[in-house]
């Protein structure tokens, strides 16, 4: 994976480390072309080190605690080491919030890490001290949601970068049921068909189904030079545990599995039915 810039260096950031692949709309080859949401910079961030999003479940409300999305080994702390899981940990970290033509309108703040994790996935969530009716009403920018379905190979798909102010386009190739990279292994991971070329910085980003707007992964990694599971390679372990490395490929984690663990108020709760997002 690839590590967080440091300032405007690019010191081995992650391209998008890979976790839990997102599931997206199947293409449809009926003839008919399929709708395609205009996807923009709207409701992305850019942080100190990484790109993320402003984002919400399907069940959120408007004044709920806003939340932002971007990548476990993006957080402030440093890298969460394998097997560790964070909750609830003070924060004041400062995002710039973008509007559709990647102006920066705002800065938002966290009051708290929610979770952070690069054990099975590679996320941290941040909630702010703002709702979402606030947000709405001061930048006039709303949250992207996210999907709460697997994704789906052949899905057509945008990486927006907030750092970078960059789209990547392309497709979900398939799903890595295990991708290892150091000391770090992350289950049903998105990979990228080649056209997602994404660089560090773009960690973070949301992965937006162009069908329906969702978000359905967040980029995190990529091969970068051919190496077999070492740190900025990963490798893809199958059941068997064969090993298959795809150098230039880039990856994600699934998003969906977010979901079920967030409860009223925008909470965590990791004892929720269907949460499966490890635990502390």
């Amino acid at each position: 994976m690839k590590k967080p810039l440091v300032g405007t260096v690019l010191a081995l950031l992650l391209v998008g480390a890979g976790a839990a692949p997102v599931v997206a709309a199947p293409h449809t080859h009926s003839g008919a072309k399929a709708t395609v949401k205009a996807v923009d910079f709207a409701g992305t961030v850019a942080l100190s080190n990484c790109s993320g999003s402003l984002i919400r479940t399907p069940s959120s409300q408007p004044n709920d605690p806003a939340l932002i999305l971007s990548n476990g080994h993006c957080l402030e702390t440093g890298f969460p080491a394998a097997g560790e899981v964070i909750t609830d940990q003070p924060s004041t970290r400062s995002f710039s919030l973008l509007n559709g033509s990647a102006s920066k309108v705002g800065t938002l703040r966290a009051t708290k890490v929610s979770y952070a994790t690069m054990t099975d996935t590679d996320i941290t969530v941040y909630e702010l001290n703002k709702t979402y009716a606030q947000i709405q009403s001061q930048y006039g920018i709303g949250a992207l949601t996210l999907n709460d379905q697997h994704p789906v190979a052949g899905t057509s798909i945008k990486v927006v970068s907030g750092y970078w102010k960059r789209t990547y386009s392309c497709n979900i190739d398939g799903f890595a049921y295990r991708l290892k990279e150091g000391d770090w292994t992350w289950k049903d991971s998105v990979r990228y068909t080649s056209a997602c070329q994404t660089i560090g910085g773009t960690s973070g980003s949301p992965v937006i189904d162009t069908a329906t707007g969702k978000v359905v992964a967040v980029n995190n990694t990529g091969n970068e030079d051919g190496q077999r599971c070492t740190e900025n390679n990963p490798c893809e372990v199958d059941q068997n545990g064969k090993v298959t490395v795809r150098y230039k490929i880039n990856y994600a984690q699934e998003t969906y599995i977010i979901v079920p663990c967030i409860g009223t108020g925008n909470k965590f709760d990791l004892n929720r039915p269907g949460c499966t997002l490890p635990k502390p």
